[in-house]
């Protein structure tokens, strides 16, 4: 869409355990701007029924991205983080916080990313 959204697919396909039967996520982001002078935002879906609204804030010097969604009292709160970690590396934050309490996150899942080679 000429450089006016970003969409990000994901797909993480996890083995079976001992606990557990093999299972597939998928999910969708889009990231764009409600008005040309309004700040980033973004919409996120996926496969277990999750829809979470995110404010987008980026750091000047390009380092980092946080995702973050609104309080409400009587839901969990989101952030997710995208970290540069040197050359097409990125290091994965996602973090919940407990309704009513929307700023004690705690740490869900850490991951990293790299760029595939083309």
């Amino acid at each position: 869409m000429q450089g006016k959204i970003l969409v990000r697919k994901n797909r993480s396909e996890y083995p079976a355990t001992k606990e557990r039967a093999a299972f597939v996520h998928d999910d969708l982001m889009v990231v764009y701007r409600d008005a040309p002078d309004a700040g980033l935002r973004a919409i996120y879906f996926d496969s277990e029924g999750h829809t979470i609204q995110y404010e987008v804030h980026a750091a000047s010097d390009g380092s980092q991205v946080v995702f973050v969604s609104g309080a409400e009292p009587s839901a969990p709160r989101y952030r997710l983080t995208y970290a540069r970690a040197g050359q097409d590396r990125l290091k994965i934050k996602f973090e919940i916080a407990p309704p009513g309490k929307p700023e004690q996150f705690a740490t869900y899942i850490e991951a990293g990313a790299r760029r595939a080679a083309k």
